[in-house]
């Protein structure tokens, strides 16, 4: 039998700047990462991973798998790390490349093609000798191109994540005075309190709260929604369809149709939808951003030195990882703000706000990457975590990398 094998492609840059921290695969639609459909699906642990080069020690220290080893005298089944796939592609099987259009998806291989790929080398030029002259199969899954695909999909996935939890069941504490609408599409994990006069209404979709989550009084939670281990949810606050939060959040205001990874939070007043928040970002107070222009037509963003027609009436704010903003800061249609921002100005910012941009009134300037990290390691501290070794020579390395994938800058 061969090995399974999740790769990135070089469609990765689109997705900056959600994926400078982490390989493809680790993003989220609907309740799961990328490469958590992929194991449900296969029914295994961890996938061997292929990655950047960059990201092959931290993505090695978070999965505990070999990543960028390939296995000799075996073959192969590689599936594009920024796609669902929604039926088993067999692992074993005749030489073959699965596409969509000119996307490749998968990749079928034996043990000699296999010997052919560079593993240091991928997703490009090793892989490439190796497919060289085999069959094109036109196949189906779900590609992720840009960011504001995954909100596009969002709801559909957090659908079809919540039939594979299992039967729903209520297990946590629903105080007195809180409502449950159509419980039969609601699960409460261990630990998790709703308190009084909160309503979660599973009419429209399935809602999941996982463990030690706290429902403060008189929320409204809206379905199909995710609300992931250890979040909290602040008083009078309404959750909107649609909507991933957590693991670890704090989370208030009105939030519509968002995606906020773990160790985020935006607790205050102030509206957030269409959005997609990386980890580690702080929303101030009273911040909102837009996610529709007033012609209600589609809406355009700009995106590493490139305007890009999204094809959608409804995107917002994109934040990279470790980005932070001040009070009352307001964000444009479909802003994307880098990796290690820091926002403090009464203004709107740019469209596009290039990683480890500091903004404030008094005009723009690039942070020193040494501060950012100490910034960070204080952030991560309040939480009871580190950043290791090999996150902090990432850190550097994506200041370094920033600097070839993000233009325009501000000041030239």
């Amino acid at each position: 039998m061969g090995q399974l094998y999740v790769f990135e492609d070089a469609g990765y840059v689109n997705l900056l700047p959600l994926v400078y921290w982490r390989g493809c695969f680790d993003l989220r639609c609907g309740r799961t990462t990328l490469l958590k459909k992929i194991e449900l699906l296969y029914g295994i642990d961890t996938p061997r991973l292929l990655v950047r080069d960059y990201l092959a020690e931290v993505t090695a220290e978070r999965h505990g798998v070999a990543v960028n080893r390939m296995a000799e005298g075996e073959g192969a089944l590689l599936l594009m790390g920024r796609c669902i796939f929604e039926k088993c592609v067999p692992i074993d099987g005749p030489e073959e490349v699965g596409v969509i259009g000119e996307t490749i998806v998968y990749v079928r291989l034996s043990p000699e093609r296999v010997a052919m790929i560079d593993a240091d080398n991928v997703p490009y030029a090793g892989l490439a000798r190796a497919i060289e002259g085999l069959p094109r199969v036109e196949t189906d899954a779900i590609v992720l191109n840009f960011p504001w695909n995954l909100v596009h999909h969002n709801a559909e996935q957090l659908i079809a994540d919540f039939r594979r939890i299992g039967t729903p069941a209520i297990e946590g504490d629903v105080c007195e005075g809180s409502y449950l609408l159509a419980a039969e599409n609601i699960h409460i994990a261990p630990g998790a309190r709703i308190l009084p006069c909160s309503v979660l209404n599973a009419e429209d979709g399935p809602i999941y709260i996982g463990e030690n989550v706290t429902i403060s009084p008189s929320c409204s939670i809206e379905g199909p929604c995710s609300i992931d281990k250890g979040s909290l949810v602040q008083p009078c606050s309404v959750i909107r369809e649609g909507t991933t939060i957590g693991p670890v959040c704090k989370v208030g205001g009105e939030i519509e149709e968002s995606i906020i990874w773990g160790y985020s939070n935006k607790q205050h007043d102030g509206f957030l939808g269409h959005a997609v928040l990386r980890q580690w970002i702080n929303i101030a107070a009273d911040s909102i951003n837009s996610d529709l222009k007033n012609t209600y037509g589609t809406v355009r963003v700009e995106l590493n030195g490139r305007e890009v027609d999204t094809g959608e009436m409804f995107v917002g704010l994109t934040m990279g990882d470790h980005s932070k903003c001040g009070i009352n800061s307001k964000f444009g249609t479909g802003t994307i703000v880098g990796f290690a921002c820091n926002i403090f100005a009464s203004r709107f910012p740019p469209r596009f706000l290039r990683s480890f941009s500091w903004l404030s009134d008094q005009g723009y300037e690039l942070h020193d990457p040494r501060r950012a990290i100490a910034v960070a390691e204080l952030v991560m501290a309040r939480r009871k975590r580190e950043l290791s070794p090999a996150g902090r020579k990432l850190f550097t390395r994506i200041y370094e990398l920033h600097r070839k994938y993000e233009y325009p800058d501000p000041t030239e």
